[in-house]
């Protein structure tokens, strides 16, 4: 029988000569070229030392850390091993670590060296046995404690429905949800993309994205791995850097932050672009704007796709022909991915109405972690998952995403609940209550914006607001303004109007 882990199928796309450059990394002091054997010898170290540590199956492995190769290479090590990754935005703060891994019951998390001091008493309070740091300059106690591990591994054997990552997203209570996602999930959709996308030998992906959600890790990672591609990696983005390489590249996946950014440098042309084969949007809302703008100016036309936590990729623009991409629209399901839109009594509707988009296919995950209720609350009897997305299909089989009836905001292609920051805000002195939205912003795609009430003789100062909650919550999460109002609106139930309140705010930040 063969083995159903994820790593085993990457390892096998490996190229036959194993000293050929895998990595190159293009923002380190010195520029660092790993081969495929690199790849091969330091999961292998890894996967032993997790091993040697004799953990229950499946144990989850939370790792907290700066974007690395190693860190890369632990998430291949984790699979390898027959273990459960479990990747945290490295921006969150105590409180919402110490969630995750009360949550989760992790049986070792690795950390920043810096953060060290918080994180492990957060972790060895919760029952975790074993705490590592991990630095982005390949320091800390996880490699000086792999060093001396062996450099062969046998990868353990797992079932296409066995747990390979568990990814943490929230609903508009603000309770975060570790969606399971299992070896079959990820593989089967990397297969269809690899397809779907056109890879093909000779291919190299500009990395310049983070590795701790869906785009970066799974569809960016596991697409070079799967095409045993080259790839240059960026531990930090930077507009002018990422422009500058370009002309060694075939494939650039970027959230449409990326896109604004690398528009405003001189040297993005037709003439960098010349090699390029396909650039990818995705995570967040691409204005039409920026799509135009990316067209006239290098001659390439954006390809926009749509997934989420819970399923990795589920609809994509064509890659062929070109012309067949369409602004404003992340395209046409997947093959073997079912999309369907409903109104609210659960009923399809016809073509270019909108409604409830649902789901189904072998990449949707098993369901939330420890959370049995929810989960059945998001399925249909059926089996189809309901996005919590809002939009609609056109005769030619075209999506288009108009809305999110679960009312999170997505921000530099990071998702962000406005119930969870409300929490937060509510708990500071002098606010009786708060509405939080999301406003179009030119660059993040949506901007964050709070809007609080003080309480009765309470005198509240927006910017010092927004100063307490930079102590609390990530700097994704963080409101670009805060206003204080005497009241919110509210419709004759009581329920406030954050419509309203985002087409008072929707000039904000239009240039």
């Amino acid at each position: 029988m063969t083995s159903g882990n994820l790593f085993s199928a990457l390892r096998a796309a490996f190229p036959a000569n194993l000293e050929g450059v895998a990595i190159e990394t293009a923002d380190t002091p010195v520029p660092l070229r790993y081969t495929w054997r690199d790849l091969e010898r330091g999961t292998a170290m890894l996967a032993n030392l997790i091993g040697s540590l004799e953990l229950p199956p499946e144990s989850r492995i939370a790792v907290q850390v700066e974007k690395s190769v190693e860190a890369l290479m632990l998430y291949l090590a984790v699979l390898r091993a027959g273990h459960v990754v479990l990747p945290l935005n490295s921006a969150y703060q105590a409180a919402e670590i110490e969630y995750f891994i009360r949550n989760a019951e992790p049986a070792v998390v690795v950390c920043s060296g810096a953060n060290f001091g918080w994180v492990s008493k957060i972790a060895f309070l919760a029952g975790t046995q074993h705490v590592y740091t991990l630095n982005d300059d390949r320091s800390g106690t996880l490699l000086d404690r792999a060093a001396f591990q062996p450099d062969i591994h046998e990868p353990v054997a797992r079932a296409a429905g066995d747990l390979a990552a568990i990814l943490y997203t929230s609903g508009t209570t603000g309770r975060s949800k570790g969606a399971m996602l299992t070896h079959g999930n990820l593989l089967s959709n990397a297969r269809v993309l690899k397809d779907y996308w056109g890879w093909q030998k000779g291919d190299v992906l500009v990395h310049a994205l983070p590795i701790f959600h869906v785009h970066g890790l799974f569809v960016a990672s596991h697409g070079a791995l799967l095409n045993g591609s080259r790839m240059i990696w960026f531990n930090r983005f930077d507009a002018r850097a990422v422009v500058a390489r370009l002309p060694e590249a075939t494939v650039f996946m970027g959230v449409p932050t990326l896109y604004v950014r690398m528009l405003a440098e001189p040297g993005l042309t037709r003439g960098a672009c010349k090699s390029m084969r396909l650039f990818i949007s995705g995570s967040a809302p691409l204005l039409i704007e920026t799509f135009n703008a990316w067209r006239e100016r290098t001659g390439h036309t954006i390809l926009e796709r749509y997934g989420m936590s819970e399923t990795v990729m589920l609809t994509s623009n064509p890659y062929r022909p070109e012309g067949a991409r369409r602004g404003g629209t992340v395209g046409l399901p997947l093959p073997g991915v079912g999309v369907r839109v409903l109104d609210d009594k659960g009923s399809p509707l016809p073509a270019g109405e909108v409604g409830h988009i649902q789901v189904k296919g072998p990449n949707v995950f098993k369901g939330y972690w420890r959370m049995p209720e929810k989960t059945a609350d998001e399925f249909t009897t059926d089996l189809w998952f309901k996005t919590g997305d809002v939009g609609r299909i056109d005769e030619h089989g075209y999506v288009t995403i108009v809305g999110r009836s679960k009312d999170f905001i997505i921000s530099g292609g990071y998702n962000v609940y406005p119930a969870e920051i409300e929490g937060v805000v509510n708990e500071l002195p002098g606010v009786a209550e708060s509405a939080v939205i999301g406003v179009p912003h030119p660059d993040f795609g949506e901007a964050v914006v709070a809007v609080v009430v003080p309480r009765p003789g309470a005198t509240l100062d927006g910017a010092a607001i927004a100063a307490q909650l930079r102590k609390q919550i990530a700097n994704f999460k963080l409101p670009k303004q805060v206003f204080v109002v005497p009241e919110l609106p509210r419709n004759s139930m009581g329920k406030v109007q954050k419509n309203l309140l985002r087409e008072e705010h929707r000039g904000l930040f239009v240039r």
